[in-house]
């Protein structure tokens, strides 16, 4: 059975009249359009599974239109049509990440066969998901799933800097991951079977952080009934992972300098030096390089920490770990609530994969989770997804963030998204609206024409 669903993307009537015709009578469902942004659109608003784009046309050409769809959607297969069949165009079109290119006129023939292959590969791509998922629990490192050449980097990094003591600074957005790929760097260093000890600064007070971190003695403050340890001693001879380090007040990070240049800490409401033998790894979202300029981050102290850095990229720029975190979490969400889900639907996916992810692999993974308690099925749908999860949703178009969507785009959806609110507070009455506004009603006019907006 035919699945896949294929845009035509040619400035030429008649050819895309043609290729569509082929296309349709072997029962693919097939999509036209005239020009590179109503390709676009198409894709954003559809399940398209291949795409073949004219190389020549106006305003986008073919290497516009495979850059703008692999941004989108990294897994989309793209061929790129050119009647310029040279060495060199093929190269450079292979290089920007085509799957293939045809040249002019087109041999039907190679293009059916050229469509198998893209089937063939779909279904492998598939299966090789699960055994890799399988294999990955022989090795270190198996609890980050990932297959983009983004976080190849950052556990390239990881593993270079494990064996050593060297203290390392995870950044990277909320939700990203920094506390797995600094439990991967302790289970891989010489440390491993000592303890790794978490403290979230974010989620203590100043005077509890104090305590947190170097223990009290018995009566140091009001309700300090008995000796306590802190998280160094806890941690002595392993890791300390110090997780949003950004939000430690100044009056803190002085004594924890001090416990990290001497490797001594001093419990509250004593006076002895105790002896601790902790590798630091720290994390934080936050610019630490503004607040030094600001004064609230120790330099000192950023230097001690920033022996080695790791940067995480957010989910949005490396969607190609998308669909393996999401088979990922539907096993392990499945096998929780026993529930004998098989995977993905290709519309799911799809959806997934033009989400711009505000919340990375975190907000992936509560997704996930939602969709598998409400799935009724084999398979996880687009129905079971949340219903904001659109790229068009005003969520994604107004997030600053959001690369899917560009410049033009978002000035286009705020204004159309100011112009309705005016209509709306007026009850339809444009000269009222553009009152509010404070144009004139004939300039309303000409915006809501342009907008494509319907007049009421």
């Amino acid at each position: 059975m035919n699945t896949l669903s294929i845009l035509l993307i040619d400035d030429e009537p008649a050819q895309l009249q043609s290729l569509k015709s082929f296309l349709s009578r072997r029962g693919y469902q097939v999509f036209t359009a005239g020009d590179g942004p109503s390709g676009f659109k198409i894709v954003q608003e559809n399940t398209i599974d291949l795409v073949l784009t004219d190389y020549r046309m106006p305003e986008w050409n073919g290497f516009v239109v495979l850059r703008k769809l692999k941004e989108l959607n990294p897994e989309i297969d793209v061929v790129v049509m050119t009647a310029y069949g040279s060495i060199e165009d093929a190269v450079e079109i292979m290089k920007a990440g085509a799957y293939d290119y045809l040249t002019k006129p087109i041999d039907l023939d190679e293009l059916e066969n050229l469509i198998k292959r893209v089937r063939e590969k779909r279904w492998l791509i598939a299966e090789n998901r699960l055994l890799k998922e399988q294999l990955q629990e022989k090795f270190k490192f198996d609890a980050i799933i990932s297959q983009s050449g983004e976080m190849e980097e950052v556990l390239n990094m990881a593993g270079r800097v494990a064996p050593s003591n060297a203290t390392v600074l995870i950044r990277g957005e909320s939700g990203t991951g920094k506390e797995l790929i600094a439990r991967a760097i302790h289970f891989a260093s010489q440390r491993r079977d000592k303890p790794f000890i978490v403290i979230n600064v974010a989620a203590l007070s100043e005077n509890l952080l104090e305590s947190e971190l170097f223990g009290h003695e018995k009566g140091a403050f009001t309700g300090a009934a008995q000796m306590r340890i802190g998280r160094f001693e806890e941690a002595h001879g392993g890791t300390l992972f110090i997780d949003e380090v950004g939000d430690i007040p100044l009056s803190v990070q002085v004594k924890l300098l001090r416990a990290i240049q001497f490797g001594q800490v001093e419990r509250l409401g004593g006076n002895q030096q105790i002896e601790v033998d902790v590798r630091i790894i720290a994390a934080t979202h936050r610019d630490l390089e503004e607040m030094i300029r600001e004064g609230t981050f120790r330099d000192d102290l950023y230097y001690r920490f920033n022996v080695v850095s790791v940067w995480i990229p957010p989910l949005r720029q490396r969607k190609t770990d998308i669909p393996v975190l999401a088979e990922h979490f539907i096993a392990k969400y499945a096998r929780e609530n026993q529930k004998p889900i098989r995977g993905i639907t290709r519309e799911a996916l799809d959806r997934l994969m033009k989400y711009h992810f505000p919340g990375n692999v975190r907000e992936l993974e509560n997704m996930i989770e939602r969709a598998v308690v409400l799935c009724r099925g084999d398979y996880l749908t687009a129905d079971d997804l949340p219903p904001t999860l659109q790229i068009e949703s005003r969520e994604a178009i107004f997030d600053p963030r959001n690369i899917e969507a560009d410049y033009e785009t978002k000035l286009r959806a705020f204004e159309k998204e100011m112009i309705q609110a005016a209509l709306k507070e007026t009850g339809g009455n444009q000269s009222a609206a553009a009152r509010l506004l404070g144009i004139s009603e004939r300039h309303l006019r000409s915006r809501l024409e342009k907008l494509g907006m319907k007049k009421k």
